[in-house]
């Protein structure tokens, strides 16, 4: 490779740093944002819509990966977003519940679960890094969330969803093909806007008043469809360990936007409750070494 290709590489491996970070500020802020739109607007109403513009959002991007629509894809897709649209459900209940900032370290808890989950499903036990990490993040939910001896629901569906989002993590691993990507993505987003759309019409479907639409669009266009194609394009140029180490900068956009934007205050609690969790996270994400996921079997046509 020459010195000119060796710089090319370079610079689009920063570009595509940046454009992950910029992916986790707007992930950061959609927390407050959300939480602000769903006291108005039922979750699964609000989560079944903004799921099914993003899918529309994605194939007129894309709109090739129609043609990517095996069995084999939109079976895999099915399952996946079933897993996802579960997890959805239980943060943005959670978020019902829980302050903005609280909810966005808690959800996090999936980089710790992930190899956990890992060792429990594959049978390779956990390494101590993993475990130191399991620790801290425990105590710093318990730091930030126990109320009077105990932790708050909202906290703890919060949590559960992001065992949900540990066990997707390890699906799109196993199950996902490479060039699939547009279209599995299309698959996912289409099952959870469905699924969570017939969730909210046994008491009517509500779409959102005019005065909640540029927040709504917000939420859908740029936080859901185009941050997912942007992710995808930046983990495509970065190795999976620095791209993980970036996404964890999404809690810390949703304090640094919470303080900012809407004055929720930072008690020395949720301080250090949330760099403890930051702390597990980044242990887990930079250990040197995890267990490979089996690749998937090759996909049966009919």
């Amino acid at each position: 490779m020459t010195a000119t290709a060796v710089a090319a590489d370079r610079r689009t491996a920063r570009l595509a740093a940046l454009a992950l970070i910029a992916v986790t500020a707007i992930w950061g802020s959609t927390f407050a944002i959300s939480k602000d739109l769903i006291e108005r607007l039922p979750v699964a109403d609000y989560l079944g819509l903004r799921f099914l513009v993003a899918a529309a959002v994605v194939a007129a991007v894309r709109p090739r990966l129609l043609r990517q629509l095996d069995r084999a894809t939109v079976r895999t897709g099915i399952g996946l977003g079933l897993l996802y649209a579960v997890a959805q459900l239980l943060q943005f209940v959670g978020l019902q519940h829980t302050a903005p900032t609280i909810s966005a370290f808690v959800v996090s808890l999936y980089v710790v679960f992930t190899p956990l989950m890992a060792a429990v499903l594959l049978r390779t036990p956990p390494d101590r890094t993993a475990l130191l990490g399991t620790v801290l993040a425990t105590v710093g939910v318990a730091v930030m969330s126990l109320r009077g001896g105990a932790i708050g629901n909202g906290e703890l569906l919060t949590a559960a969803s992001a065992a949900i989002y540990a066990a997707h993590i390890l699906a799109m691993a196993r199950w996902s093909r490479p060039g699939a990507a547009f279209a599995l993505t299309f698959v996912q987003l289409l099952t959870m806007g469905a699924v969570l759309s017939l969730v909210a019409v046994d008491d009517g479907l509500q779409v959102p008043r005019a005065a909640d639409l540029p927040a709504f669009l917000y939420l859908t266009v740029i936080a859901a469809g185009v941050a997912l194609l942007v992710q995808t394009w930046a983990q495509g140029h970065l190795p999976a360990t620095q791209a993980s180490v970036l996404m964890v900068l999404e809690p810390v956009w949703a304090a640094v936007f919470a303080l900012l934007l809407w004055s929720e205050q930072l008690g020395p609690r949720t301080v250090l409750g949330g760099l403890l969790i930051l702390s597990a996270m980044l242990l887990v994400v930079a250990r040197p070494s995890a267990p490979a996921v089996p690749e998937p079997p090759p996909p049966v046509h009919p």
